[in-house]
C-alpha cells in the first residue's frame, strides 16, 4: 500500500519547486503520486508544476479559494490508502511518510500522524523548531488536530465523509481533527521532523487586514454554523478557549452600548466607553508586557467580534460535493 501526496496551494512559484522536490523524494520506494491542488494561481505557479511527474488539479468557477477547499480538492482526486497533506510554501522531511506510515499501520484507531514543523530563520538561514505552546494541538503524543498537515489513514476519512470542508476559511484543521474523535479515531504527533517552512514576514495590521479580505477570520464563524446540530458541536467549547473569549468579548461590547441607553448624556457614555476599552488596552499590554501588542489585541477583538456572525450566516455548499475542477496536467503527461 503506497501513499497520495496533496500540495495545496495558490499563487506559490517562489517555494513551488522545492516543496514538489521534496514530496517526490519522500513516495516511498519511488511510489505513489504528488497531486498538486491548485486554488487557482495567477503567477508562475502552474508552470513550474508542469515540469514535474506530478498530477495538477485547478478549481474552476463557481468554486473560490479557501483553507478548507484545496486538501478537499486534492482528495477528491487522489487514489491510495494513505493521504500526505502539506502546503506549498514547505518542503517535506525525509523519511517522514515512511515513518509515519509503520506508526498507522501499527495503531489501528488512529487516524492521522504528524510530526514538527521546522520554521526557517530568516537571520541565519537555519531551521529552527516552531516552539510548541502546552495545548493539545502542539504536544507531542495524542492531538486534538494536525495543523499545517500530515499522514492520514484513507479509511478513516472515509468514515467521516469527507476530508475537508469548503467553506471554511480556517479552522478546516480542527473541523477534521473534531470529526475524527467525534468517530472514535485518535491523531498523532511524532517527536521528529514533518516540513520545513519558510514565512513571511508581514506587519501585523497588515496580516490582520489581509486576513479580514481573505475571510479568514470570519473561519470560527463558518466553524460554529458547520458544527450546528452534529454531535460534536458541544467539543468546540471544550477544546476552543478563543470561541470563551469572543463571548467574553460581545458581552463587554453589549455593556459599551448600554451606557448609551441608560446614561442620560451621550458624552458621558463615550467618555465611559473610551475609558473601557483603555483599561482593556492597559490589562492587555500588562500581560504581554508591550503596549503595541495591548492596543493590537484590542483591535483585533473587534474585528473578529465583527467577523464572527458574517462567517456563521455565510451561505453554505455541500462539503461531500465534487469541487468544480478540471485536470491540467496527469502524470502520465510527463513520464
Amino acid at each position: 500500500m503506497t501513499v497520495s501526496i496533496i500540495i495545496k496551494a495558490l499563487n506559490e512559484e517562489r517555494r513551488i519547486a522545492a516543496a514538489i522536490e521534496s514530496a517526490l523524494a519522500a513516495l516511498p520506494d519511488g511510489q505513489g503520486e504528488v497531486i498538486l491542488a491548485d486554488s487557482g494561481s495567477t503567477d508562475r505557479t502552474i508552470e513550474i508544476a508542469k515540469q514535474y511527474p506530478v498530477i495538477i488539479v485547478q478549481i474552476e468557477a463557481p468554486a473560490k479559494p479557501s483553507c478548507g477547499l484545496g486538501p478537499q480538492l486534492g482528495y477528491q482526486y487522489s487514489r491510495y490508502p494513505y493521504i500526505c497533506l502539506m502546503d506549498g510554501d514547505t518542503e517535506l522531511a525525509p523519511d517522514f511518510v515512511i515513518e509515519a506510515k509503520t506508526y498507522l499501520e501499527a495503531n489501528a484507531k488512529t487516524a492521522g500522524v504528524t510530526g514538527h514543523v521546522m520554521e526557517r530563520n530568516h537571520d541565519n538561514l537555519e531551521y529552527v523548531r516552531r516552539g510548541l505552546r502546552k495545548t493539545a494541538y502542539k504536544a507531542v503524543g495524542v492531538i486534538d488536530r494536525i495543523n499545517c498537515g500530515g499522514l492520514y489513514r484513507r479509511e478513516a476519512i472515509e468514515s467521516i465523509g469527507y476530508l475537508s470542508d469548503r467553506n471554511l476559511h480556517s479552522y478546516e484543521e480542527y473541523d477534521l481533527g473534531v470529526r475524527l474523535r467525534n468517530q472514535g479515531w485518535t491523531l498523532f504527533r511524532l517527536d521528529r521532523r514533518f516540513v520545513y517552512h519558510t514565512g513571511h514576514n508581514v506587519n501585523a495590521y497588515k496580516l490582520l487586514i489581509r486576513r479580514w479580505k481573505t475571510k479568514y477570520i470570519r473561519g470560527i464563524g463558518e466553524l460554529l454554523r458547520s458544527a450546528t446540530g452534529k454531535p460534536h458541536f458541544k467539543m468546540l467549547f471544550a477544546d476552543l478557549p478563543e470561541l470563551r473569549l469572543w463571548m467574553g468579548v460581545y458581552g463587554w461590547i453589549i455593556m459599551m452600548l448600554l451606557m448609551f441607553v441608560v446614561l442620560p448624556h451621550m458624552g458621558l457614555a463615550v467618555l465611559i466607553d473610551l475609558f473601557m476599552i483603555a483599561v482593556a488596552i492597559g490589562l492587555m499590554s500588562v500581560k504581554n508586557r508591550s503596549l503595541s501588542v495591548g492596543l493590537y489585541s484590542v483591535v483585533a477583538w473587534f474585528l473578529h467580534a465583527a467577523a464572527l456572525p458574517l462567517g456563521f450566516f455565510a451561505s453554505r455548499k455541500d462539503p461531500e460535493t465534487f469541487i468544480e475542477s478540471k485536470v491540467l496536467q496527469s502524470k502520465l503527461e510527463t513520464d
